[in-house]
């Protein structure tokens, strides 16, 4: 009996002085806790920044153009610009065309229409997925925009065709066949 008192003594004793170490040094490892988080947000931001560059690769300063040589069942067609400088992705400009010259973005019809149907039109969703690419400068982390899926996907792909032709240099029109697809 007297063992086992002695031995729960000093189980109490002994956890009672880890717990005492371990709040002792609580300014230090709140310190070096702090360091460490310093450091590894710097390390994540060079990381950041350098997968950022590389992702898209070294991009030639230009203007690249890209447009689909048909109609779709719809009457439009992709025309889809992007400007780079400075190594940058600094301006994208995707759009639809339809015979007449007229832009998707701006057919108000059109805008209606697909907004009351999926809650979104070209209006919208347009100058989003123009505004992501500038702002990630990589074609794969542009979102996909609800309701307009479609286009999104031929945006996402288009525009790494021109990223493509960017990190060549080859400021030539692209032309794409669509109609070869369908």
């Amino acid at each position: 009996m007297e063992i086992m008192k002695s031995f729960k003594f000093a189980t109490t004793l002994f956890a009672s002085t880890l717990i005492l170490a371990a709040c002792g040094n609580s300014d230090d490892s709140e310190e070096s806790s702090t360091e460490d988080s310093a450091t590894e947000e710097t390390a994540t931001d060079t990381e950041d920044s350098t997968t950022e560059e590389s992702a898209a690769g070294e991009l030639q300063d230009g203007t690249y153009s890209l447009e689909e040589k048909n109609f779709d069942e719809n009457g439009w067609r992709v025309v889809f610009d992007m400007t780079v400088d400075g190594g940058k992705i600094t301006e994208s400009n995707y759009d639809y065309k339809n015979e007449d010259g007229d832009l998707k973005s701006e057919d108000e019809g059109y805008q209606e229409a697909m907004s009351e149907k999926v809650g979104t039109g070209p209006a919208d969703y347009l100058p989003e997925l123009n505004n992501q690419l500038v702002e990630v400068q990589d074609p794969s982390e542009v979102d996909v925009v609800s309701g307009a899926t479609h286009s999104s996907d031929s945006f996402i792909k288009y525009s790494q065709e021109l990223v493509d032709a960017a990190e060549e240099g080859n400021t030539e029109m692209i032309e794409v066949d669509n109609a070869a697809a369908e």
